[in-house]
């Protein structure tokens, strides 16, 4: 069958190219991804103002690139997204350096250097919306080359991004510089939020020469925060990380903690899912769809970690910024999701927190737990809550004695222990368990050092008026108290 080549008409593409949708922010954190590719250990970015013509570059010190590598990364589509990328690789479809740059504006030029040889390429959209054609200039121009930052070491790249008619209305009433620079400052705080796991002594990024400081939302060097137990997941292709945090209660940070741990969006607006490929946040802030965002559930915070390797099963976007996990994964996603939301409503209500490490926190920061005895199930106060802990810490001995005996009658008071029982006889002693009598002894003890009195009467009389102690006939609670010799001579 005949076939004849169809080339598309440079102009139109090349501008539709410009509005898959990228901002500012997510389109320079995809051109970085591209200097992390080459092995950067440090990436410099300058916005310049310019008196309302701008340019932005991006400097790495990377392995740089020779002639055929430069032209194959200005290139449009110069990777096929289906074929498997190298361990680590941010890059999927090749469009990344030239759809993000186009982006923010019409002049791309790029200038790299390998094994100390220079070799340079430049897209001026005006001069392709003009000739119609995919022609791509093999020097930068005069004016670029002027501002374009020097590469001195042996290897290397430098972006440079001009006619900024996207980020600064180049030509066109140009924004004010201090409408600019704000833009800068979402940029850098994007950047130290998306980047954050790569910052470290290996990776420094500077915008206009203040380096990035790494965001980390789940404050994971926190004393207080809750790193529940770490679940491995399989998509049929890969090992999927998920790591759950609760993030500690705001009476456990400073003003300054908390005001950073709220984020860019805030504290309500950051729960939920957190998915990184490679290390690198892809998406971030909502529960994809299984749960809806609610006020108590904003301690939550999930981390899931994919490969590159899954990227077309999870439907990862040219833009990196957007991401869709295969529904199976979505299925386990939501018991884990429920159970983080679980904790962080009773860390955000009853303002408990614990360090501990795996699941055991449900419990520990439930007020109440349940206990089988000879007799069926009773409800007892969790004594080991860390608020009553805390307070313990704070208090003196004789307070702490003091305190669990009034915990003691909250239990045996509460509407969950106590029960409609026949009326017992009154002249014979019964045969209880030993774990009433020892309920009774320790009762005796209490009311002794409260009442300050050792009369027997007045001990039986306020045990029997107190909640619970309604199946216990008089005599048996004076014997059980005589047996103990907690009453002296009446």
């Amino acid at each position: 069958m005949e076939t004849i080549l169809t080339e598309p008409v440079a102009g139109p593409v090349i501008n539709a190219l410009r509005s898959i949708g990228y901002n500012p922010r997510t389109a320079i954190a995809d051109i970085i991804d591209n200097s992390i590719d080459a092995k950067a250990k440090k990436i410099k970015l300058q916005f310049e103002y310019n008196d309302g013509n701008g340019y932005i570059q991006i400097i790495d010190n990377g392995n740089g690139m020779d002639l055929t590598e430069i032209q194959n990364a200005m290139s449009i589509g110069s990777k096929d997204p289906r074929n498997e990328r190298g361990d680590k690789e941010l890059g999927r479809f090749g469009m990344g350096l030239k759809t993000a740059s186009f982006s923010l504006g019409k002049r791309l030029s790029v200038i790299s250097k390998k094994n100390d040889v220079l070799v340079e390429r430049c897209w001026d959209l005006d001069y392709v919306s003009q000739t119609n054609r995919w022609d791509l200039f093999t020097e930068i121009p005069l004016e670029v080359r002027s501002n374009i930052a020097e590469i001195t070491s042996i290897c290397g790249t430098v972006v440079y991004i001009d006619k900024l008619d996207r980020f600064m209305r180049a030509g066109h009433n140009p924004i004010l510089a201090n409408s600019f620079f704000s833009k800068v400052d979402r940029i850098y705080n994007h950047l130290s939020f998306v980047f954050h796991t790569l910052i470290n002594e290996d990776l420094c990024i500077e915008i206009n020469e203040n380096s990035l400081d790494a965001w980390d939302p789940f404050l994971s060097s926190h004393d207080y925060t809750n790193p529940l137990r770490p679940r491995v997941l399989k998509d049929g292709i890969g090992k999927i990380k998920v790591s759950t945090y609760i993030l500690p209660h705001a009476s456990y940070l400073t003003p300054k903690e908390y005001k950073q741990a709220g984020g860019i969006k805030g504290w309500n607006e950051h729960q939920g899912f957190y998915i990184y490929r490679e290390n690198r946040l892809l998406h971030f802030g909502n529960w994809l769809d299984i749960f809806p965002k609610d006020q108590a559930s904003q301690l939550a915070r999930v981390r899931i970690d994919i490969t590159n390797k899954s990227d077309e099963l999870w439907h990862v976007d040219i833009k990196k910024s957007m991401v869709s996990p295969p529904d199976n994964i979505k299925s386990q996603l939501k018991a884990i999701a429920r159970e983080a939301r679980d904790i962080s409503k009773q860390v955000f209500y009853f303002r408990t927190q614990s360090n501990t490490s795996d699941t055991t926190v449900r419990s520990n920061i439930n007020t109440w737990r349940q206990e089988d005895n000879e007799t069926g199930t009773v409800f007892k106060l969790n004594r080991s809550h860390p608020l009553l802990q805390r307070i313990i810490e704070d208090v003196s001995d004789e307070t702490v004695k003091n305190l669990k005996m009034f915990l003691k009658l909250v239990e045996l008071g509460s509407p969950a222990n106590i029960v409609i029982i026949p009326k017992v006889e009154e002249e014979k002693v019964q045969q209880i368990s030993e774990s009433d009598k020892s309920l009774i002894s320790e009762l005796a003890n209490m009311y002794k050092q409260l009442m300050d009195s050792d009369s027997l009467d007045e001990l039986t009389n306020i045990i029997l008026m107190t909640p619970s102690m309604e199946k216990f006939n008089r005599n048996t609670i004076k014997f059980v108290i005589e047996e103990k010799d907690y009453a002296g001579d009446n």
